[in-house]
């Protein structure tokens, strides 16, 4: 079935290919109310449980940029320790970002790097005590750490290129944990 989007009294409504409103009664979508509208899933009956999520993503660029990367010598600075902040904070905005999710207390925010030859690596965990997991948030974190890896080694390198932002694991909440098999 082919699903597309259509404005209907200035809200966002799912409908089919002929133009008739999915309804939330699906198990299929969880974000849609029962006239086919955008909505918050309400977790307020669900537990509290311990939950963690962990992304990657890689910033490829040139070797000149990434020998001036580890030699601190780029023009903006701290390459690395402003990308993890800026990743941290995002993790935290996150609800402000991605319309139907969540806010969250994080309780820890981590984004780690690691510079290989062709490439810098980003990881971030996230983890809360809540009534929803926080996948989005690592994914989040992780995706602006990255945006900021490239913000400020630009100058230096347009062809640098932001791939394969994943998930790694979650962990906790109703449907138990998930790993990723091939990282």
């Amino acid at each position: 079935m082919l699903i597309s989007y259509a404005l209907l009294e200035a809200c966002l409504k799912l409908v089919d290919e002929e133009g008739d409103a999915l309804n939330g009664n699906n198990d299929e979508f969880s974000h849609v109310d029962e006239n086919g509208k955008a909505q918050m899933v309400d977790v307020g009956n669900k537990d509290d449980t311990e939950r963690s999520a962990t992304s990657s993503g890689k910033v490829f660029m040139s070797t000149e940029t990434i020998e001036a990367l580890e030699r601190q010598e780029l023009k903006k600075g701290d390459v690395l320790g402003v990308a993890r902040v800026a990743g941290i904070q995002a993790a935290k905005k996150t609800s402000e970002l991605i319309p139907l999710c969540h806010p969250l207390a994080i309780n820890f925010a981590s984004v780690d790097f690691r510079i290989r030859e062709s490439y810098v690596e980003i990881e971030a965990t996230v983890r809360t005590s809540g009534k929803t997991g926080v996948e989005m948030e690592a994914l989040t974190a992780c995706s602006v750490a990255a945006l900021t890896v490239y913000d400020m080694c630009k100058s230096m390198d347009k062809s640098i290129t932001i791939e394969e932002v994943k998930l790694l694991e979650k962990t906790g909440g109703k449907s138990g944990d998930w790993h990723r098999t091939q990282k």
